[in-house]
């Protein structure tokens, strides 16, 4: 039997990088796969087809999770579309806006801290009532390895993905005792369509300072998601995962 099989997932900016991986890793393991995107409609509905083609239901939502009323209308509509549950929620919306403090303005704070991490508010506390009915649930926050140890020059998602980690604590602790479990992944250098446009030097640099010696693919944090999504992890809560080839080591 595969691991999410019969399960069904909510995953949050899912049409590019980690969110696809996590997507199509989690559609291979069974689970029917709702997810969100924000303004990349064609690559949303071209991975809403490749995720049906697996055999599975996936549909795809075109939401802003840094709205508390989007995130209400989703969830209701995935229960509607779904058929009434919610096992898993995967908080991935996130952007960067970086710059040194003395020139970053307060919009730039603002956003990246609505969308990274008010989107983890308002997603979690929609989908917490059914998975209370439920007594049961999965909910994983993409944090980062910025937030476990910051970084100059990203203050506002720095700050976004620490706050993360924050909360994935406390609901850990709020809703243990129905049997939801709450934890969070801090990746580290993952390569996708973002990095492929940096300089080849700077990206073989940051490679050449971790130990395993090579930059994470999508997969390598859809595959600790899967874990942590899992009946496997059925007693991990409240913690969080560095997936970033030993570079906090």
């Amino acid at each position: 039997m595969k691991l999410l099989e019969g399960k069904t997932a909510i995953i949050t900016g899912a049409s590019r990088g980690i969110g696809t991986g996590i997507a199509q890793v989690f559609a291979k393991e069974g689970a029917n796969v709702a997810f969100t995107y924000s303004s990349s409609e064609a690559p949303a509905l071209a991975l809403e087809k490749e995720l049906t083609a697996l055999g599975i239901k996936a549909k795809a939502y075109k939401s802003n999770a840094a709205s508390f009323e989007d995130s209400e209308k989703l969830v209701a509509q995935v229960l509607e579309d779904f058929g009434g549950t919610i096992d898993i929620l995967i908080n991935n919306a996130g952007i960067t806006k970086d710059n040194l403090l003395m020139r970053m303005g307060e919009d730039d704070f603002d956003s990246v801290i609505e969308i990274n991490l008010k989107s983890v508010f308002n997603m979690t506390k929609a989908v917490q009532r059914t998975m209370l009915k439920q007594r049961k649930g999965s909910i994983v926050n993409m944090s980062s390895v910025v937030g476990v140890k910051g970084n100059a020059g990203q203050a506002n998602y720095a700050a976004s993905k620490a706050g993360m980690i924050g909360f994935t604590k406390s609901i850990a602790l709020e809703l243990g005792s129905r049997n939801i479990r709450c934890n969070a992944i801090a990746p580290g250098f993952i390569e996708t369509e973002m990095t492929d446009k940096l300089d080849e030097k700077v990206v073989q640099g940051w490679r050449d300072g971790i130990p395993l010696k090579r930059g994470g693919r999508p997969e390598d944090v859809a595959n600790a998601c899967l874990f942590l999504a899992s009946d496997l992890s059925g007693y991990i809560t409240g913690q969080v995962l560095n997936v970033d080839g030993g570079m906090l080591t």
